[in-house]
């Protein structure tokens, strides 16, 4: 898998922002691994501060619980890098915000972290919205930090425009 270019991200972005808008609602982001990367392309579009209201870089687990609200519990219990941790993680930036969408991502970059269990490339990602939706995956994704991390950001927005219904005219 090739590690995607800019122009592709900043065209997801570009989506995103499109259906945002067209839904009239705001995202939130919630990010260890890539620091903030999601926002950076987020904020890269003209006029995102109409369908984006903040993000939180929570690479600690204590800025995880003490910025999102995320559990001891469950960071003790599953690791950082989890599918539970990153529901609380998109769950917090919900309710920490004024907005009606979040993603989470929390993974092993690398080059060093991984265990048998978790090697490096293993991303835990979640997508939560209104009503109480709550979604998160894993993946494994190879190469070297950097393109670990750009093809996080990547899977990210992609799962937020893929679970994002178009608006019917």
């Amino acid at each position: 898998m090739t590690a995607p270019n800019s122009a592709v991200l900043d065209a997801l972005a570009a989506q995103l922002g499109t259906r945002l808008l067209e839904r009239g609602e705001v995202l939130a982001t919630a990010e260890s691994c890539t620091g903030g990367w999601v926002s950076q392309c987020v904020t890269a579009i003209a006029g995102s501060s109409n369908w984006f209201d903040r993000g939180f870089i929570t690479y600690s687990n204590e800025a995880k619980v003490e910025m999102l609200g995320v559990s001891k519990k469950t960071l003790v219990r599953h690791g950082a890098v989890s599918e539970p941790v990153v529901i609380e993680m998109a769950s917090g930036a919900l309710l920490r915000s004024q907005a009606q969408w979040a993603l989470a991502i929390s993974g092993v970059a690398g080059p060093a972290g991984g265990t048998p269990e978790k090697p490096v490339g293993t991303v835990c990602f979640a997508w939560a919205g209104p009503d109480g939706f709550a979604e998160a995956e894993t993946c494994h994704f190879p190469g070297d930090r950097e393109a670990v991390r750009r093809a996080s950001v990547e899977h990210a927005l992609r799962g937020l425009i893929d679970r994002l219904p178009t608006m019917l005219a």
